[in-house]
C-alpha cells in the first residue's frame, strides 16, 4: 500500500505542477486580449440556458446524428466517470474506498460500468470515422506532439487507456474481495470472471498495476490536453458561457466609435484587427477553443466552391501566431519599438479573407461558439481603415454609396421610379409621417433601382395595398443602410450612413418599418440600436405572413405548380425567419412545395453577402452556380426567396444555365400575388393561363 501510495501521488504532483504551469500561461495570454464588446457578463440567465442545452445536451453536435452520439457518449461517460477518478485515487488509501454516502449504492457502481461501456463504444465509432475518412492535413502541424492526426489517434489510445485500466484494476478487485460496488457493476464483474483463473495473488498484483496505470494516464493526459487542441475539454464551457446572446449573428458584435474626438495626438488609434494583439480576449479564447473539427468548414459556401477560406483553417493559423507572439500579447504592448508583420498577406491570405460572404454557416454549425465573423470583419476593417488594401473592384461600390447613396451610384431621384407602375399611389413621406400611415417602407437599394428586385417590390406593395396596409416612402430621402460597406470593412463610411438614416427616420417620427432586403432589415433591427435608431422593423414574408393568418389576404388558384425556397442567409441564420415565408407558400391552394438538400439553418449562401455582391469572382465555382444547380435539381418550377440579392443572384445563374424556359426566380410576393390571379379560358380548348398582375409583368412573361 505505501509504495502504490508514493508512486500514485508522486505520478499525480508532477502531472499536475506541468499542467497547472500550462494553464496559468494559458489564463495569462488569453486575458491580456483587447476588451469585449459587447459586456459577456450581461444575460445570465441565456448562459446558463447555453450551458445546459450546447454543453451538457450537446445540441450542435447531435445534429451529427452518429459521430454527435458518440461525442455525447464520451463527453457524459467522462462526466460521470469524474467518481471513478475520485475513487481510484482514494484507493491509494484504502483498498475498499467509496465515495461517502453514495459510493456503496448498487446504481452507481451500474452507472460506471455503463458508461465506461458506452465510452468504449464510442471510441470505436470513432476510430472507424478517423479510418474512413483520414483526414490529409500533413502541412498542419501541432508545436508539441507531431501531426494532428498522430495526435488524434493518441487521444483515443489513451482515453482507451483510461478505461481499460479502470475496468481491469475493478474486476481485479472483485476477485482479491475488495470491490465495494455490488453485483450491478456488471462490466466489471463479467472481466473480473475472466481473469478469475489467475489466482487471487496475480490478482493483486494486477489491481495495483492497473489502479497505478490509470491514474497515470489520466494524469498524462491531462498534459497533453493542456498543450493540445483537446484543450476544447476544458475551454468549450467557458466560450459558450461567454459568447453573444443569444446568438453571435445578426449584428456584429463591435461598433468602434470613428469619432476619435478624445484621442491626443500621442494616441495610436487602430481601427480593426491588423496584429494578433489587436484582437480581444474573447476572439484569443476562441482561437484556443477551436477543436479542429471542420464543420464550419463543411458548410462554408466558400470552402465548397474551390475557394481557399476555410473559418477552421483561418482560426488555426490564427491560433499558432498568438501562441508565437504570446510574449508581446502579454506585455499588452502591440510593438514594443519594433516593426511588427500584419496578419493579411502574412499569415492569411488576401484571397482567404475576401472570400467571406459573412452567411454565418460557419457560427451556425460551430460546437463551441466561436464567432468567425466577427474575427473576419475585423481584419477587413484593419486592411480598409488601416491599410487602404481592398479588392479593386470595391473602390466603385465605396464610391458610390458615399457619394450617390446605393451602391450603383444612381442616386436619389431615381428611387421612386419602381411606383410608376402601379395603379395606385404610394405617399412619399417629406416632412413627419402621418397617423393614417402605419408603417414605412423601406424599399432598399436593390428593390428601388435593380430591375428585377424592382419586381419584388412592386409585388409587395401591392399586397399591402389589397390588404389594407398603410404605408409610405422616403423615396429620394432614402439612403443605403450601409451594410455592404460596413462588411467590407468601412465602419466609418457605415456610420456615416447610419447616421444620415437615423436622423431622417428620427425627424420623420418613423417607428414601424416594413423591408424588403434582409440585409436592411438585419441592419435597421439590429445594428442602428447602437447608434440611436429604434424602431420596430418587420420583414416582408413576415408580414405577408400575417396578412394571410389573419384573412386580409386570400391566396388562389392563380399558380399550380412546384416551388423550392432559397433561405436568404441574413433572413434565415441570421435573424431566425425560417416558417413565415414556407408557410405562405404552403397557403397557396395549387403549390408543391419542396426543400432542397441544404436549407433553413443549414442553407447554402447565393454569393452575394459581405459586400461579394459587387466583388469578381474568378476563384473556383460561383457560388450562385452552385446553389441554383441545387435548386434545379428539386425539379421545381419556381424557385422562391425573399431576398432581393438572392433573386439577382440566382436568376444570373439560371439564365447562365439556360434554364429560363423552365425556371422562375420569384420573390414571395410575386408567388402570392401570382396565386390571387385566378386562370381565365382564353378560348375554346386553350390552356387556362393566369393574367398577369401588370404590364409590366405581362412584359417580363414573354
Amino acid at each position: 500500500m505505501a509504495i502504490r501510495l508514493i508512486i500514485g501521488l508522486g505520478i499525480t504532483f508532477v502531472m499536475l505542477a506541468i499542467a497547472g504551469r500550462r494553464f496559468y500561461w494559458l489564463g495569462g495570454l488569453i486575458t491580456s486580449g483587447q476588451p469585449a464588446v459587447p459586456s459577456r457578463a450581461k444575460d445570465i440567465p441565456a448562459r446558463l440556458k447555453a450551458e445546459l442545452v450546447e454543453v451538457a445536451g450537446q445540441k450542435k453536435l447531435l445534429q451529427w446524428t452518429v459521430p454527435g452520439m458518440a461525442h455525447f457518449f464520451t463527453m457524459w461517460g467522462f462526466t460521470v466517470l469524474t467518481l471513478t477518478i475520485i475513487e481510484a485515487f482514494g484507493c491509494l488509501f484504502a483498498r475498499t474506498f467509496a465515495i461517502p454516502l453514495i459510493g456503496n449504492l448498487a446504481i452507481i457502481g451500474f452507472l460506471e460500468d455503463f458508461f465506461a461501456v458506452a465510452v468504449l463504444v464510442s471510441l470505436l465509432v470513432f476510430i472507424g470515422i478517423r479510418v474512413k475518412h483520414s483526414p490529409k492535413r500533413e502541412n498542419r502541424r501541432s508545436r508539441f506532439f507531431g501531426s494532428h492526426t498522430g495526435a488524434a489517434w493518441l487521444v483515443l489510445l489513451a482515453i482507451s487507456g483510461v478505461i481499460i485500466s479502470l475496468l481491469l484494476y475493478r474486476a481485479a478487485q472483485v476477485n482479491t474481495g475488495y470491490f465495494p460496488f455490488g453485483q450491478w457493476a456488471f462490466a466489471s464483474h463479467t472481466l473480473a470472471r475472466v481473469i478469475a483463473p489467475l489466482g487471487t495473488g496475480v490478482n493483486s498484483v494486477i489491481e495495483t498495476f492497473a489502479l497505478l496505470l490509470n491514474i497515470a494516464v489520466i494524469m498524462g493526459f491531462l498534459v497533453f490536453v493542456a498543450y493540445s487542441k483537446h484543450l476544447h475539454i476544458f475551454l468549450a464551457p467557458i466560450n459558450v458561457a461567454t459568447s453573444r446572446r443569444p446568438r453571435a449573428l445578426g449584428a456584429l458584435a463591435s461598433t468602434p466609435d470613428m469619432s476619435m474626438e478624445d484621442v491626443g495626438d500621442d494616441d495610436e488609434v487602430v481601427f480593426g484587427a491588423g496584429r494578433i494583439e489587436d484582437f480581444s480576449w474573447k476572439q484569443l479564447l476562441d482561437m484556443a477553443t477551436c477543436t479542429e473539427c471542420g464543420r464550419c468548414q463543411s458548410q462554408c459556401p466558400a470552402w465548397n466552391t474551390g475557394k481557399p477560406l476555410s473559418p477552421k483553417l483561418l482560426i488555426m493559423d490564427l491560433r499558432d501566431n498568438m501562441f508565437a507572439n504570446a510574449d508581446r500579447i502579454m506585455q499588452r504592448n502591440r510593438a514594443a519599438g519594433v516593426e511588427v508583420e500584419t496578419l493579411v498577406g502574412n499569415i492569411i491570405d488576401p484571397d482567404v479573407l475576401w472570400s467571406c460572404t459573412t452567411c454565418g454557416a460557419c457560427v451556425e454549425q460551430c460546437p463551441v461558439d466561436i464567432e468567425h465573423i466577427d474575427t473576419i470583419i475585423d481584419m477587413r476593417r484593419y486592411q480598409v481603415l488601416m491599410e487602404s488594401e481592398f479588392p479593386s473592384e470595391a473602390g466603385l461600390m465605396l464610391r458610390n454609396v458615399e457619394n450617390q447613396g446605393d451602391p450603383w451610384g444612381l442616386g436619389g431621384s431615381k428611387r421612386t421610379e419602381w411606383t410608376a407602375s402601379l395603379d395606385f399611389e404610394v405617399p412619399v413621406i417629406t416632412g413627419t409621417i402621418p397617423d393614417d400611415i402605419e408603417y414605412l417602407y423601406w424599399v432598399g437599394c436593390a428593390g428601388s433601382l435593380d430591375e428585377r428586385a424592382r419586381k419584388g417590390a412592386q409585388a409587395t406593395a401591392r399586397m399591402l395595398h389589397r390588404a389594407g396596409v398603410t404605408f409610405g416612402i422616403l423615396g429620394p430621402k432614402e439612403s443605403c443602410t450601409g451594410d455592404p460597406v460596413r462588411r467590407l470593412g468601412n465602419e466609418y463610411l457605415y456610420q456615416e450612413q447610419a447616421a444620415k438614416n437615423i436622423e431622417t427616420l428620427n425627424n420623420a417620427g418613423v417607428k414601424k418599418v416594413i423591408a424588403t432586403c434582409p440585409h436592411c432589415f438585419n441592419t435597421l433591427a439590429n445594428e442602428y440600436p447602437s447608434l440611436g435608431g429604434n424602431y420596430e422593423v418587420i420583414h416582408h414574408s413576415q408580414l405577408l405572413d400575417h396578412l394571410v393568418q389573419e384573412g386580409r389576404l386570400t391566396p388562389g388558384g392563380g399558380y399550380k405548380g412546384t416551388v423550392t425556397y432559397h433561405d436568404p442567409c441574413y433572413l434565415g441564420r441570421h435573424n431566425r425567419v425560417f416558417d413565415e415565408p414556407r408557410s405562405v407558400i404552403d397557403a397557396i391552394p395549387g403549390a408543391k412545395q419542396v426543400e432542397m438538400k441544404r436549407c433553413r439553418e443549414k442553407g447554402f449562401c447565393c454569393g452575394a453577402g459581405g459586400a461579394r455582391m459587387w466583388l469578381e469572382e474568378s476563384i473556383g465555382t460561383r457560388i450562385n452556380m452552385e446553389r441554383t444547380g441545387e435548386a434545379i435539381d428539386t425539379g421545381a418550377d419556381v424557385v422562391s426567396t425573399a431576398c432581393p440579392y438572392c433573386m439577382i443572384m440566382l436568376d444570373d445563374a439560371v439564365r447562365a444555365n439556360a434554364k429560363e424556359d423552365d425556371v422562375r426566380v420569384l420573390d414571395l410576393s410575386q408567388l402570392l400575388e401570382e396565386s390571387m390571379n385566378e386562370p381565365v379560358a382564353v378560348g375554346a380548348g386553350a390552356p387556362a393561363v393566369a393574367e398577369p398582375a401588370s404590364a409590366e409583368d405581362a412584359a417580363s412573361e414573354e
